[in-house]
């Protein structure tokens, strides 16, 4: 899917840029707007807003359709965002070398929030042999409903689950990155505003894994690539 910049004041190189610097880097908009003033640009931070939000999404659904294929071996857990104040749900998911494979951002964390994300990660990943998930009830209820679609709808296999949270130390540890980038942005202000800009941080942070088949590009260079 080709990223359509038709209408946009700046050059193509410059939104993407301060998309990838921003969501890279974990600065607050007022910074960037300074860092892109020292670069040669004004753009108000309003408008650096506007396009982190407008574009991560579409740059990060290309990059889902385009990384490497990851295990069958899942690691998944949530962990917490604040938004307009409170605390919300951020579903992931890693493989057990640490390879990113889905992440969604949730209102609540229940038995339907857990289904919604498994099937998601299904769909972008494929059936897993196995998934490691926490002592939540809510997590292995979804994981189970998932099963049973399988079942029924599938090829008559399910997927193995286990609730040991040593072997879940891979995504726990994964999630300070996310957090360590989240943290200077000092809030988010709506839900699809979070759920964008994570998604742009969460392909940034898969091209820091080498997820993406690019030889001889740059980080940036991958991520610009990915809006081609």
């Amino acid at each position: 899917m080709s990223v359509d910049f038709k209408g946009a004041h700046y050059p193509k190189s410059v939104i993407l840029y301060a998309v990838y610097f921003y969501v890279r880097y974990g600065v607050s908009y007022r910074d960037l707007e300074e860092i892109m003033e020292e670069r040669g640009a004004e753009v108000d931070h309003a408008t650096l807003n506007r396009w982190v939000v407008k574009f991560s999404p579409m740059i990060a659904a290309n990059a889902q359709a385009r990384k490497r294929p990851t295990a069958v071996s899942w690691r998944m857990d949530e962990t917490y965002i604040k938004v307009k104040g409170r605390w919300t749900y951020y579903y992931r998911a890693v493989d057990n070398t640490g390879k990113t494979l889905d992440f969604m951002l949730s209102e609540r964390r229940n038995k339907a929030a857990a289904r919604r994300f498994f099937k998601r990660a299904i769909g972008t990943n494929s059936v897993p042999d196995r998934v490691v998930i926490d002592k939540s009830g809510a997590n292995l209820a979804g994981l189970e409903s998932v099963n049973v679609i399988l079942k029924f709808t599938g090829s008559g296999s399910t997927i193995k689950f286990l609730q040991v949270k040593y072997l879940n130390n891979i995504v726990e540890q994964d999630h300070r990155f996310i957090k360590r980038i989240t943290r200077p942005m000092l809030g988010f202000k709506a839900f699809h505003s979070a759920d964008a800009t994570l998604a742009g941080i969460e392909t940034a942070h898969m091209i820091r894994k080498g997820q993406l088949d690019a030889i001889g590009l740059t980080a940036f260079q991958q991520f610009g690539a990915l809006a081609a």
